[in-house]
């Protein structure tokens, strides 16, 4: 992306000059739209500008209309405790005593495509920007990752990549990674997801945010050096799907160095606790063209900038160059005249480099832009913050139909070499390979995190107050029903927080999905939008905030629909959260299954593994059970472990329940479904294994009673190591041994002998 400087008395002479607008991502009518908004032909610099703020990224231009929904839906009750909501730069939920929880998940896909390592490390550093914008200490993390087939070429190319870039930006910032979720699926060869979640904590009267407000109040912009990395970060690589030869767009990839951001972490707190800043906003997607132009829509007067005062680490940059760089570890505040010096001060403390480049005027939403001395932008900056809204066609496509009738499922002929298959497979296997290269328990507060349901942290040291955090997808189900698939994503997140005793109290979400110019793949947005918002009224807790990432395809193959969705729940000691691992407490523990088995399999990973077509109805799930099973586990001192159960149904549960205590179980299928394969291998929602001692056997059963959720009693643990079924017998060393070598024997072989993620 190549551009001339220019400025607004040249822009009024020469009407007619031709505009790169196509090359910015812009189509014909937004550039005429622009010129008519303006009374002329924009600047480069205006170009550039109204180009990144009319991304589909920043602008939200095709999924606006739906996304309002979730306003339309929630309740005032369910947005009480909603300190900072949709439209923010993250979620703040207000959880008790003074304290506050932020957190947030957006998508960094193209990128992570284009430059696995960058791409995943500035996913990382973007999101952790997006908590400390709101006033908050950062204190985890978590990703959701598709890749194509785990076999397939590009899959080694990128995979090892990503998990290096994620590990490699967390570990340095201190931050442990407390869970997430890793898919393989064909329809992510061209296109992975990475998402990236942060969780932040702060007092309830430290929440910032961003907003230009006070005549003659300074912006100040804090952090790297300004460079030509990520130049059409959002407006290129964020705008279009993607095409043979996509991975060589390395100049729009932003560089990331995660030392840098530590510091500027607690150089931001430190300007929080000295009450010096009245603004805030992080420098992303977009850079300096979004954070001052959002500042200054947000604020109540009009902004005055001088990129002559931007720090840079490249010369001769043009106005629309600096405008729209993405590089990374920068922030912008609004700051008061007499405590610029002070702001000063504490930059300097931490070597962080601070500069002035424009103050606060009092011409409402008028926002101008000065290079080299002369005026380069002049617009309303409620023009460039707006941008357009389209109601793009929707349809319900052809094929939904056809999908959705099951093909025939044929049976194990093997139960046992079934079952092996099944955990071994790249759908169920150990993702240790993987989060081994992560940090879990830096800081000394993570309760849980591998292999658990949901990541728990410690908050308060005194009160051991805490939360949980879970992020679940399936994008095999929502392609089978978006509407229904998108409600099994947020089940199955609030259920993997319910089951550590945590109550869910919000959400948050990342909506990834093909091109908004497809009338199917719109279609299949607004059902899984509606899903998301009407479930969340069911369940009884808000949407805090999201994050929308369309033209995931390469070509016209579009990535299955895949809204990630991330709950956050709150529990009042993580002393008393409920573990994973049954058979571990010293004496024998009875295996209780809750809830109701079905003959449920579209979408399942048994549908995959036995070579079928995609197909079928997604497991039908009421939200009303997930409110019960909350009900059940929170304060329920009687459980000694509890695991949901998801892909993969019962098998995969109890194994992953009993391998890391090398305990052994005879199941009794006959309590849970009158077929053993259904029972094994069905995905119904709303289900959980429990554990308990005998002593309590009674009490659990009472209390499942009185909330109205079916229990079966499905064995006893013993000591021999060993799963029985009905003529099978599976030794748990067998199951390990299947499970953890998967993604080992595949990438180590990829990528020569001997080689690990790097």
């Amino acid at each position: 992306m190549t551009v001339t400087n220019d400025t607004v008395a040249h822009a009024l002479e020469t009407p007619e000059l031709e505009q790169p607008y196509e090359e910015l991502s812009l189509k014909k009518d937004e550039y005429e739209r622009i010129k008519e908004v303006l009374g002329r032909r924009p600047t480069d610099a205006e170009l550039t500008v109204y180009s990144v703020m009319w991304s589909e990224h920043c602008s939200y231009k095709s999924s606006k209309t739906h996304l309002r929904y979730f306003g339309e839906t929630a309740t005032e009750e369910m947005n009480s405790k909603i300190l900072a909501g949709i439209g923010e730069n993250a979620g703040v939920v207000d959880i008790g005593d003074g304290n506050a929880v932020t957190f947030r998940v957006e998508s960094h896909n193209h990128p992570s495509f284009v430059e696995p390592y960058q791409g995943a490390a500035t996913g990382v550093g973007g999101i952790v920007r997006d908590i400390m914008a709101m006033g908050a200490r950062p204190i985890a993390v978590m990703d959701q990752l598709r890749f194509g087939p785990a076999d397939a070429p590009d899959t080694a190319r990128v995979l090892p990549g990503v998990v290096h870039g994620i590990g490699g930006y967390g570990n340095s910032l201190g931050l442990p990674n407390i869970g997430g979720e890793t898919v393989f699926d064909p329809a992510y060869a061209g296109n992975p997801l990475v998402n990236a979640l942060c969780v932040g904590t702060l007092k309830v009267e430290d929440l910032k945010l961003a907003f230009a407000s006070g005549t003659g109040n300074k912006v100040m912009l804090f952090g790297s050096h300004t460079g030509l990395d990520g130049i059409g970060g959002v407006s290129v690589l964020g705008s279009e799907s993607f095409e043979e030869g996509a991975e060589r767009k390395l100049p729009a990839v932003q560089v990331g160095d995660p030392f840098a951001e530590k510091v500027l972490i607690e150089c931001c707190l430190e300007l929080y606790a000295a009450g010096v800043v009245v603004g805030i906003q992080d420098l992303g997607g977009g850079g300096l063209a979004c954070a001052t132009s959002e500042l200054a829509a947000a604020g109540d007067g009009g902004m005055r900038v001088n990129l002559d005062n931007v720090p840079l680490r490249a010369t001769d940059m043009t106005a629309a160059e600096i405008l729209a760089s993405e590089s990374q570890e920068r922030m912008c505040a609004v700051v008061t005249p007499e405590n610029v010096e002070k702001f000063r001060e504490i930059c300097a403390k931490w070597d962080v480099t601070a500069a002035e480049i424009g103050e606060v005027t009092d011409e409402k939403d008028r926002y101008v832009v000065y290079h080299n001395g002369e005026l380069v932008i002049d617009a309303l900056a409620s023009t460039i913050d707006e941008g357009p809204v389209y109601e793009r066609p929707y349809a319900r496509p052809d094929w939904q139909d056809e999908l959705q009738e099951m093909a025939e499922l044929p049976r194990p002929t093997d139960l046992r070499q079934t079952l092996l298959d099944l955990v071994a497979s790249p759908a169920l296997c150990s993702r240790d390979y993987i989060t081994e290269q992560y940090d879990r328990y830096v800081r000394g507060n993570t309760v849980q995190a591998r292999h658990a349901n949901a990541g728990v942290l410690r908050i308060d040291e005194h009160t051991h107050r805490g939360v949980a955090v879970s992020t679940d997808a399936s994008g095999r189900y929502t392609k089978l029903d978006p509407n229904m698939g998108a409600r099994l994503a947020l089940a199955e997140a609030y259920r993997n927080v319910a089951v550590t005793g945590a109550r869910p109290v919000a959400i948050t979400n990342c909506l990834n999905f093909g091109s908004p110019e497809e009338p199917a793949i719109m279609w299949q947005f607004r059902e899984a939008v509606h899903g998301i918002a009407d479930g969340a009224v069911e369940l009884g807790i808000p949407v805090s905030g999201g994050n929308v990432s369309f033209y995931n395809q390469t070509g016209e193959e579009a990535i299955l629909p895949t809204p990630v969705i991330g709950v956050l729940g709150v529990i009042d000691d993580v002393r008393d959260s409920i573990a994973n691992a049954a058979g571990a407490c010293g004496e024998p523990e009875v295996l209780i299954l809750l809830g109701e088995t079905k003959k449920e399999f579209g979408g399942s990973v048994y549908q995959e593994l036995a070579g079928a077509e995609l197909s079928g109805l997604p497991p039908q799930v009421d939200l009303a059970n997930e409110k019960k099973l909350v009900e059940f586990f929170a304060g329920n001192s009687a459980i000694t472990a509890a695991h949901d159960l998801s892909e993969g149904g019962l098998f995969q549960a109890v194994f992953e329940m009993l391998r890391s205590s090398g305990a052994g179980v005879e199941l009794d299928l006959s309590k849970v479904h009158e077929d053993d394969f259904v029972a094994l291998l069905s995905e119904s929602a709303s289900r959980a294994v429990i554990a308990t001692t005998a002593d309590h056997f009674d009490l659990v059963l009472k209390r499942a009673d009185d909330h109205g959720i079916p229990a079966a009693v499905i064995g006893t643990t013993d000591d021999t190591g060993e799963i029985r079924l009905p003529g099978v017998t599976l030794p748990l060393a067998e199951l390990e041994e299947a499970w953890s070598a998967t993604l080992p024997d595949l990438f180590n072989r990829a990528l020569g002998a001997n080689s690990v993620v790097e």
